[in-house]
């Protein structure tokens, strides 16, 4: 018999539940279809859930019929998108993270003060791609893990950003090798990691140690979720593996394991984590043992357009 270390906080952060329900209630106050751009969160059984309901993903807004309602995905817009938008009188939602519009506003306020500004991140994530938008000819984007192919000469002021789903310590490196190239480097007003990706982070180091087997529910296309997987095996887990359900994990993964810890991506509704559970105890491990690091307890209000329209019904 095996048991199962459950990591707290998992799960539906502040700004992905805000998101969901953005189009849940647009859904609800003008029926469908109700069109998103992009990914509403980078979670598959939630976009299913929600195209089953009536929403419609597209990738860009030349798929949105003019006129037509969209919303904007958690990860944000350039805008320009916005200004696209407008332009084809498509009514709009924005239901960006609030944590996502700060560093947009960041960028923005960092590029009229004549910086260069270091977007840490991953150039293909919609998140920096959105945020790229505010200043694209003084934003340059560094992966953290390849910082040598930044070119950068360090003539004007520098700043640097980040992705708010990277992890912790890797956002860190990269800042402080940074610093030795560029002395003179302006941080941000306040550290952009978001708090729930780092507070999951922190869980699953916290439970590592003591895994064998770590396996993080989340898809494979969450940034969130996939830095969870490295959390886990460098903290000291002997493997971690990242599954979109239970029906994706591998029986082979517990041999010789005698604890598995479990944590999901801020994107992942719980019946998923629940689901995997239900497998684990179905192959002896139904000793579930929660491991709290802190309680959770940030919301945000609906967009304005939600609010409005909320008062007005």
């Amino acid at each position: 018999m095996g048991r199962v270390l459950l990591a707290a906080p998992r799960g539906y952060c502040a700004g992905v539940e805000r998101a969901i329900v953005t189009v849940e209630e647009a859904l609800r106050r003008f029926g469908a279809p109700v069109y998103v751009r992009k990914q509403i969160v980078h979670n598959t059984f939630v976009v299913d859930d929600l195209t089953r309901r009536g929403a419609v993903f597209v990738e860009e807004l030349d798929e949105v019929p003019d006129g037509a309602l969209v919303v904007f995905s958690a990860h944000g817009v350039a805008p320009a998108v916005k200004e696209a938008a407008g332009l084809r009188g498509l009514r709009t939602i924005d239901a960006t993270c609030p944590l996502v519009t700060k560093v947009h506003k960041e960028a923005a306020r960092m590029a009229e003060s004549g910086h260069r500004i270091v977007l840490i991140g991953h150039a293909e994530h919609e998140e920096v791609e959105g945020t790229l938008g505010e200043a694209p000819e003084r934003i340059h984007v560094m992966d953290p893990a390849r910082p040598e192919e930044l070119e950068l000469d360090g003539s004007e002021p520098v700043s640097w950003l980040s992705q708010t789903t990277l992890a912790v310590d890797e956002t860190m490196r990269a800042v402080e090798g940074l610093r030795e190239r560029f002395p003179g480097l302006v941080d941000p007003p306040s550290d952009d990691i978001c708090y729930a990706s780092q507070n999951r982070q922190e869980a699953v180091a916290r439970i590592a140690p003591e895994c064998e087997l770590v396996v993080v529910v989340g898809s494979a296309n969450s940034s969130n979720s996939r830095r969870l997987v490295e959390v886990a095996v460098n903290a000291g887990a002997d493997a971690a593996h990242l599954v979109d359900r239970a029906s994706d994990a591998d029986e082979r993964w517990l041999d010789g394991v005698r604890t598995v810890g479990v944590s999901s991506g801020a994107s992942v509704p719980e019946p998923l984590v629940t689901e995997l559970l239900d497998w684990l105890s179905a192959r002896g491990f139904a000793d579930v043992q929660p491991v709290t690091l802190t309680e959770e307890t940030l919301t945000f209000s609906l967009p304005l357009e939600l609010r409005t329209s909320r008062n007005r019904g």
